[in-house]
């Protein structure tokens, strides 16, 4: 497998992972007991934090890319073991 095949596998695994984890660990105002500004949503969150989305979404992606290499290299899981229809009959018979 090329670099750049792992690289854009790790940026899709990247994004992915971002946006999985973007609603963890985000408290709205009214469970801070912060004071809203008006106008704002009641939904709105009081503390977030990119910075610590940015270093777990790397993480996760770091190891879901590696698991992905991986099985790559060594085939420990193929298409054959995760086939979930059996296979059609053949015609004629």
């Amino acid at each position: 497998m090329q670099w750049t095949s792992i690289l854009a596998i790790y940026a899709l695994f990247w994004v992915m992972s971002a946006f999985v984890l973007l609603p963890f660990g985000v408290r709205t105002h009214d469970e801070l007991g912060i004071d809203k500004v008006p106008g704002q949503a009641d939904s709105a969150p009081g503390n977030f934090r990119p910075g610590k989305l940015v270093v777990r979404a790397t993480l996760v992606a770091m190891v879901l890319t590696t698991i992905y290499v991986l099985n790559y290299v060594y085939g420990w899981i193929g298409i054959d073991d995760i086939r979930i229809f059996p296979e059609p009959p053949a015609r004629g018979s």
